[in-house]
């Protein structure tokens, strides 16, 4: 089954409990949180305090998603509040691997990420075998509501031929422009987790499970 995780920075933040609360029974599914510093991209989300409060009012999986300089901090600062998956970005990092290790001491999962203009060569064979999840972002990271980026597909592929090689199999989850128009395309592909913020939360709460249902055909 397809794990879906709704990215909260499109959600009613002002009334980001009930929010939380519509999704409680959904099978499968993660809350996706974009952590943004304003230096890795150019806008700022998601403190300490709200982290650590979604944390509380939720029992579904925590994924983050961490778009900032400092990856290293947030592994410490972050690691007994109870996020389930763990991503930092490769271009962020000097050495991935180590930090994989690191992080998997305190999370459950722990992935990597790389902008759409870095090569796939920035994930060697080993981090790939190290890691838990490989977040494909089909936007440029640091806001919401981007179209999705037709390379994505030939990335896709690449990652299909290394997973093949290399004999692993690390979740691939998908970010930017997913929709009902491209999840099957994707799920062929090999994409088995979809981000999707602007999707889900822009038809309102009586729509929510139904657009959650749609990205799984």
């Amino acid at each position: 089954m397809v794990i879906v995780s709704p990215s909260l920075l499109s959600c009613d933040f002002l009334n980001i409990e009930p929010e939380l609360k519509y999704f409680d029974e959904v099978d499968n599914f993660w809350f996706h949180l974009d952590i943004m510093d304003g230096h890795f991209v150019p806008n700022l989300t998601f403190g300490h305090p709200i982290i650590k409060l979604i944390a509380k009012k939720t029992k579904q999986k925590l994924d983050a998603h961490f778009m900032v300089t400092n990856p290293e901090f947030y592994v410490d600062t972050l690691k007994e509040v109870g996020i389930f998956n763990f991503t930092f970005h490769v271009e962020a990092c000097e050495d991935s691997v180590s930090l994989v290790k690191k992080a998997k001491e305190f999370y459950p999962s722990v992935g990597v990420s790389l902008k759409p203009s870095t090569p796939m060569d920035s994930i060697s064979d080993e981090l790939m075998q190290n890691i838990d999840l490989l977040l494909v972002m089909s936007v440029e990271p640091g806001f919401g509501g981007q179209s999705f980026i037709a390379s994505t597909w030939d990335r896709l592929e690449e990652i299909k031929e290394m997973q093949n090689r290399l004999g692993t199999n690390v979740i691939i989850q998908l970010d930017g422009g997913v929709s009902d128009k491209n999840c099957t395309r994707l799920i062929e592909l090999g994409a088995n987790n979809l981000v999707a913020g602007s999707y889900i939360f822009k038809g309102g709460p009586s729509e929510y499970l139904d657009r959650i249902e749609s990205l799984r055909k």
